[in-house]
């Protein structure tokens, strides 16, 4: 998928042609791009809030905390392959030291589940904008139309599991536990998934008044995507517009969650964003080169996260062990 990638991200920019991208990124200039830096330093700070605000009691976290530890997620999620399966995990590594491992993942998931149910709404919408608002061919139609419907029962799904409390892990782990599958590891290992879930679970009982500041925090984040995006395009060309940033903005995200396995998503971001930019009729050189400029971005914070990395003397292994107990 990687090489799949690659070879994509080549032929983008040698269809749009190296010097068209070159003159769009002057455009943008030093100045410009340190705009970009800022505006998803503003994000960070944003999800950092969230997860700040996930926390059960008695145990807290401040902002300190958490933004550092946003950005290592983040940049793991983006540099490895199925980095999302690792980030939330790091995330709560990284502040072992202020709560238990525990407590930092549950209060991870339990933010990533109001990111997610943000997100869906944010996708949703996008995908009835775009389906409403332009000549599609009937297969996209159709793709669309399957991804709303998904996305709808996902979230619906999402909100029954947490008004249910369904302890489908834990009672995966004792069926497991029974059966004499694994005892070792799930004599204790077992309770502890127990715990976690009833941490998640028992938040949404017990803090019920931060449901609106953490959403308003995720959407914040979203819409901060977006101003990201039209930030960009009013740099680049005349006919930038909130809706033609919306859309490029909600595609993105889209190809976000589907192609993770892809390190930068490099490739797959600069097909969704041409395919976006030439529906709307900004062109396709205007979408690879917003691509490739928020690659940038990523690579920037990616940066930033391994020095925190090296700093506080994480290891992949250490993180993988930690998401296995």
């Amino acid at each position: 998928m990687t090489l799949l990638g690659v070879g994509l991200f080549a032929y983008f920019v040698w269809s749009v042609g190296v010097r068209e991208i070159l003159n769009n990124v002057e455009r943008l200039g030093a100045a410009g791009f340190a705009a970009i830096l800022i505006i998803y330093s503003i994000r960070i700070v944003l999800r950092a809030t969230a997860w700040k605000l996930s926390v059960y009691g008695p145990y807290e976290l401040k902002l300190r905390d958490t933004i550092p530890a946003v950005i290592i997620g983040e940049a793991l999620s983006s540099m490895i392959p199925l980095g999302i399966l690792v980030s939330g995990t790091a995330k709560a590594v990284a502040v072992r030291r202020r709560v238990p491992l525990v407590v930092g993942l549950s209060s991870v998931a339990t933010e990533n589940l109001f990111y997610s149910f943000t997100t869906s709404l944010f996708l949703m919408l996008g995908a009835l904008t775009f389906l409403r608002g332009f000549p599609l061919e009937e297969g996209w139609v159709l793709t669309i139309d399957v991804l709303i419907v998904l996305l709808f029962l996902l979230l619906v799904g999402g909100i029954v599991l947490v008004v249910k409390q369904w302890h489908f892990a834990s009672e995966a782990c004792e069926w497991l536990y029974q059966r004499g599958i694994a005892r070792g590891l799930l004599e204790k290992g077992r309770a502890e998934v127990r715990l976690f879930e009833n941490l998640i679970y028992g938040f949404y009982r017990k803090y019920p008044r931060r449901f609106l500041p953490i959403c308003l925090l995720e959407g914040a984040f979203h819409a901060l995507g977006v101003f990201e995006v039209y930030f960009i395009l009013s740099r680049l060309t005349d006919g930038a517009s909130v809706l033609n940033a919306f859309l490029l903005e909600s595609v993105s995200r889209l190809i976000t969650i589907i192609f993770k396995l892809v390190p930068f998503l490099i490739g797959v971001d600069e097909a969704g964003a041409q395919f976006v930019a030439e529906t709307v009729g900004i062109g396709a050189g205007i979408g690879v080169t917003l691509a490739i400029v928020r690659k940038g971005r990523i690579l920037f914070w990616a940066a930033i996260g391994l020095g925190l990395i090296v700093k506080r003397g994480l290891t992949i292994r250490e993180i993988r062990e930690a998401g296995s107990r």
